[in-house]
C-alpha cells in the first residue's frame, strides 16, 4: 500500500518522527514522508508514532491501495524521483 505520513511535532523532537519515518519512507518536504509500505512495517510505523508522541503533538497517516490512484504533481526536483531506481 502507499501511505503519506506529516507529522507535527515539537520543533525540538521533529528529528525524532523524521528518524522513525525514513525507517519505512521516504521523505518529501518538511515534516512529509511517503511511499509503498507493507502491512507489517505500516504497524510497526504508527506503534513507533504512537510510543514517540506526546501531549499537543500529532500525526497523520493517509493510507492509499496504491500509487496509482495517487494524482501526485511535483513541482521542482521531486525528491523521490532517486528512491524509485534503487
Amino acid at each position: 500500500m502507499y501511505v503519506i505520513m506529516v507529522y507535527d511535532l515539537q520543533a525540538d523532537r521533529t528529528h525524532k518522527a523524521l528518524k522513525i519515518g525514513r525507517r519505512y519512507l521516504t521523505h518529501v518536504q518538511n515534516s512529509v514522508l511517503e511511499g509503498e509500505i507493507s502491512e507489517g512495517d505500516l504497524k510497526k510505523l504508527r506503534n513507533e508514532i504512537d510510543d514517540l508522541l506526546e501531549p499537543g503533538e500529532s500525526t497523520i497517516i493517509y493510507e492509499l491501495s496504491s500509487d496509482s490512484i495517487l494524482d501526485r504533481a511535483v513541482y521542482g526536483e521531486d525528491p523521490t524521483e532517486d528512491q524509485r531506481f534503487l
